[in-house]
């Protein structure tokens, strides 16, 4: 295992899916990379989409600034990835391309509503990934 990715939305269980990938990152030696997805508007719209996406990087940078230091107690160097669009997605094509090993990811996402109306982010992405994936509860 060489390239671990989890996908990160700022919730308890997106936490406990960084403190897996990180334990797992330590133990393989593999490199370690968050990715946070920012949903455009619908319809999208380019003015909209471009400040959403500054917006969702300053956010995603916070958050990622507080998992940091988690990380480098072990040695590692995680990188920050944010990228737009439908979160499961953006997610296998970006794992894809990476040519991850592996992906993490907390088994609930932000709210019950999100949940409701996109599916399941988690499900989607286990169905659909070239690669081992790991959900955390």
């Amino acid at each position: 295992m060489k390239r671990i990715l989890v996908g990160y939305d700022g919730s308890e269980h997106a936490a406990k899916a960084f403190t897996m990938a990180v334990d797992l990152a330590a133990k393989y030696g593999a490199t370690l990379e968050v990715v946070c997805v920012a949903r455009p508007p619908e319809p999208p719209e380019m003015v909209e989409t471009e400040a959403i996406l500054e917006n969702a990087q300053e956010h995603f940078e916070k958050a990622f600034a507080a998992l940091k230091p988690q990380a480098e107690a072990v040695g590692l160097r995680p990188e920050l990835t944010v990228l737009v669009g439908h979160p499961a997605d953006q997610i296998i094509r970006h794992a894809g391309e990476q040519k991850a090993d592996l992906i993490v990811l907390g088994h609930r996402g932000k709210t019950l509503m999100q949940r409701w109306l996109l599916g399941s982010i988690s499900k989607r992405v286990v169905s659909y990934a070239h690669c081992a994936v790991l959900i955390v509860r």
